[in-house]
This record gives structure tokens, C-alpha cells and sequence, in this order.
């Protein structure tokens, strides 16, 4: 692991942008917002930190203290290697016990230089409206010499991901959704390790098992219980008759293989009726005292214990909020310009023809050209929703907004050598869809450049400590990442 880790430190803290010089008499400091501090958001604050001039100020809000490590994909960044991409990280945790405690990575170093030696800011705080320029949040931090909790800003940019399903969803609901008092969280490393060993003990507790969801977290929860809890009943439930349906059919059949040879049962094709829970959960069968749901085809399925991995929304509101035309109703994601600007919905009054010929016309122009979106609450393009898509996203719209700043403010005329060139705003391509699924404790599948196989070399952790040094931490041995 340490010629792992080595060349990732090596890589994670080269500076992507030079620096730019600045008028050293700017009487006040330009602020930079980042609202969420996810993959994505970590990535633009680190490459705005390499980058802005002198007098700027980058402030991360994120309601943690630290990134929860939803998923990792070291792979597909910092080995050069044709399978590497993302995989999830918080389903192994939530079954596995005595390994909680490297999901959750301190925002302590996120900017990768010393805290004591940058104007940049973490700010843990709940958002609660936002516009054009402010940001208003549930509280100030007069320490920080912020003494209103509404803050203003030039540039900001979105990256507050996704509602994740009920079994992840460390916001939503406490550990035990039967015991309202069990392991609550509201955002500090303690009270998510206490969550994820709670669950461990609701999965233990449980002989049978329903995962309803067939995409890679649902997959990932299904054979990870199968490979540590072999004598249970797990049965996974999908609504359509193919997995991962957005990946090669190869893959389909390698994970149904796989769900198989690990003694789940697999049902395809049927969805869970809605109303047959209640809560997150299925009336109890009062002979066996199992939770029992029912599919729209009538199936009803007993088991003690009920994983709904469906359901992921984008984490719109707040944007929505603002302005309703910057949302999609119908998916909750943001309309973006290619460059990841925040846009406005196309007008649902304007013909086809019409919007064809405005196309050919012009470039689609924004109201919020200082306002970006990335990440799971982006339309992108067609980009699915990872942490890898976040993380180039992220440098997209960080390159963005620091050419932005140098065609507003040119360097003095007098000195020629630092003067700015107008640079177009770069343009985001998606790439092409990429993944990684575990399939128990060392098997997993990945799909990327059109490639589908199977690895064997998995371990219990999936290797957390080598993503540790993407958010400034490089750990030398476990207890570098306890509390």
C-alpha cells in the first residue's frame, strides 16, 4: 500500500493551475462558495485554491466535519489502469464491523496546504437559501470574523449531490428506524461511526434479508451480507428484468452469475408495491414476526429485515428554490451549460423548430454566469451519477471560474508580462459510462473503455486508507484514521 499511497500523495498535491499574481492592494477579500464538500466539491476547492489570485477566498460549506466516504474511486484517477472506477464504499462498512471509522475523512487538509497558512475556510453549517450572490446559512461564525449568517459571494459553485437511499442515509433517519433514540447523526465522525455499527448490528440480527434495487448498492449490500453472513436468506428484488441497466449486458450476467453462485435469490421484473410499507417497513407477519411486503404482481416476500436501495433525488431544493427554471421537474436536476453554469430550463412554449434554429443561431447564454452546478444534482450531459463524473466536473467548472476572474480582472497595464489573454470557457464531454461492483469480500466486476471483467483481489476495507490523501490526510497505518 505505500507505493499506492506515495504516488498518490505525489499526484494529489500537484498544482493543476499555476498561480496567478494580483493586485496586492485589494482592499477587499472576493469570495468563492462551494456548497458541498463531496468528491466534486473537494476537487474544485482544491484546483480554485491552486489557482485564484491573491484577495480571493474560498469558503467550503458542508453540514459535516468531515467527507463521508460514500464511495471510492481511487482506481479510476490514480492508478493508470483500464478498470479503475468507482465503487462503494458505505454499503461494505454498514455490514463489516471495525473498519467504520475509515469512511469518514476530516475536512481538515481539504485545500491540501496547511490551515494555518491560506485565507480558504471550511464551514460546517446546514444551507438554507441561496441567490444570486448570498448565501445564507443557519448560522455565523464570528471566529472566522463572519458575523452574519448570510454571506456574500462572486462565484459559487453547487455540488450538494444526492437524497441517498434509506439504508445510507445517515441524515434521514436514525440507525434503527424502529427506535427513534438509536445512533442519530448530525454530522460529526463519532456519531457516523455509531450509525454504521448500529446497522452492522441490524443486519446481524436478521436472518432474512430483503434488498430491493438492483443497481451496484443494492447489488453491493446484497453479497456483501451473503459473504459475511452465509447462512442467511438474502433475497434481492429489481424492477426490471436486467441489472445495471445503463452498463453492457456483459455485466448483467456476470452479477446475476455471481448473486447466484452466493445463494441469493433473484427476483426480476417485479416492482415493490409502495403501499405495502410503511415507514421503510412491511406490516409484520404476527406467526413469524417478519416484515412483510407485496410486489404490484401480488408476491409477498417475508424477512426480517428490509433494505430499500432505491429512491437516490438529487439534492435540488435549495437551487429550486431561487428559481424554479434552473431545475428539471421532472428529474429534480439542474440545467447546465456545457461549461456547468447554471442555466435556465429551455421554454416549454418554444417549437422544436424554434429551438433548433436558436441553437444553430447562438450559444445558450445563462442569467447566473457566477453560478456552477456538478455532481449527482447536475444534468450533465448525459454523465451518470459517480464520484469520478463529480471529480472532473469539479475541475471543469473550478478552470471555469478562474478564467472567469482573470478576463474581469486583467493585471496592471504596466506590467506586460502579467497580462491576461481572453480564454474561452472550457466545455464538459462526459465520458463514456464506467463502474466497479463489488461482489462479495473479493470479487467485484467493473465496466470501463468498453471493457467488462471480474477481478479476484479485493480486500475487507476496499483499501480506504489510499483515498485518504485526495483530502490532504495521507494515514501510515490504521490508527492514523480512528478519532
Amino acid at each position: 500500500m505505500g507505493g499506492i499511497l506515495s504516488r498518490l500523495s505525489s499526484l494529489v498535491f500537484t498544482p493543476v493551475s499555476p498561480k496567478l499574481s494580483h493586485n496586492q492592494d485589494m482592499q477587499s477579500t472576493r469570495t468563492i462558495v462551494i456548497l458541498g464538500g463531496a468528491y466534486g466539491g473537494a476537487r474544485a476547492a482544491q484546483v480554485l485554491a491552486a489557482g485564484v489570485p491573491d484577495g480571493w477566498r474560498i469558503i467550503l460549506i458542508d453540514r459535516n466535519s468531515h467527507v463521508n466516504r460514500w464511495s471510492n474511486f481511487r482506481f479510476h484517477i490514480f492508478q493508470s489502469s483500464q478498470y479503475a472506477t468507482d465503487v462503494y464504499v458505505m454499503p461494505r462498512f454498514a455490514v463489516l464491523s471495525d473498519h467504520e471509522y475509515k469512511a469518514f475523512i476530516p475536512f481538515t487538509h481539504v485545500f491540501l496546504k496547511d490551515p494555518g497558512s491560506i485565507p480558504h475556510l471550511h464551514l460546517q453549517a446546514h444551507i438554507i437559501s441561496l441567490t444570486k450572490n448570498t448565501v445564507t446559512l443557519n448560522k455565523a461564525f464570528p471566529e472566522h470574523g463572519i458575523y452574519s449568517s448570510t454571506i456574500d459571494f462572486d462565484y459559487a459553485i453547487y455540488a450538494l449531490g444526492s437524497h441517498l437511499p434509506a439504508p445510507l442515509d445517515l441524515w434521514g433517519t436514525p440507525a434503527d428506524p424502529e427506535n427513534k433514540d438509536s445512533a442519530r447523526y448530525y454530522g460529526e465522525k463519532s456519531e457516523g461511526i455509531e450509525w454504521l455499527k448500529a446497522k452492522q448490528q441490524r443486519v446481524e440480527a436478521a436472518s432474512t434479508v430483503l434488498v430491493v434495487g438492483g443497481g451496484a448498492l443494492g447489488i453491493q449490500f446484497a453479497t456483501d451480507i451473503a459473504a459475511i453472513y452465509p447462512h442467511k436468506k438474502v433475497t434481492l428484488l429489481h424492477s426490471r428484468d436486467r441489472l445495471l441497466p445503463r452498463f453492457d449486458e456483459a455485466m448483467h450476467y456476470e452479477v446475476l452469475r455471481s448473486l447466484r453462485d452466493a445463494d441469493i435469490e433473484v427476483i426480476l421484473g417485479e416492482r415493490l408495491d409502495l403501499g405495502s410499507i410503511e415507514n421503510g417497513q412491511g406490516t409484520v407477519n404476527v406467526t413469524t414476526g417478519r416484515k412483510v411486503v407485496r410486489t404490484v404482481k401480488g408476491r409477498e416476500i417475508e424477512a426480517d429485515l428490509l433494505l430499500l436501495c432505491t429512491g437516490q433525488k438529487p439534492n435540488t431544493q435549495i437551487l429550486s428554490a431561487f428559481d424554479p427554471a434552473t431545475v428539471n421537474p421532472t428529474d429534480s436536476l439542474v440545467h447546465v451549460l456545457q461549461t456547468l453554469q447554471v442555466g435556465i430550463l429551455p421554454s416549454t412554449s418554444t417549437s422544436s423548430a424554434e429551438k433548433i434554429t436558436q441553437e444553430e443561431d447562438t450559444a445558450e447564454t445563462t442569467p447566473y454566469p457566477n453560478l456552477f452546478a456538478i455532481g449527482d444534482a447536475a444534468d450533465a450531459f448525459g454523465a451518470i451519477a459517480a464520484g469520478h463524473n463529480a471529480y472532473y466536473q469539479g475541475e471543469v467548472a473550478a478552470r471555469n471560474i478562474i478564467r472567469l476572474i482573470k478576463q474581469s480582472e486583467p493585471s496592471p497595464a504596466q506590467d506586460k508580462k502579467l497580462q491576461y489573454t481572453h480564454e474561452p470557457l472550457e466545455l464538459y464531454t462526459p465520458r463514456p459510462p464506467a463502474i466497479k461492483v463489488s461482489l462479495g469480500l473479493t470479487k467485484s466486476v467493473f465496466q470501463s473503455a468498453g471493457v467488462v471483467d471480474t477481478r479476484n483481489d479485493g480486500v475487507p476495507d476496499l483499501q480506504a486508507a489510499s483515498v485518504w490523501p485526495f483530502f490532504g490526510i495521507t494515514p501510515t497505518k490504521d490508527e492514523d484514521m480512528i478519532p
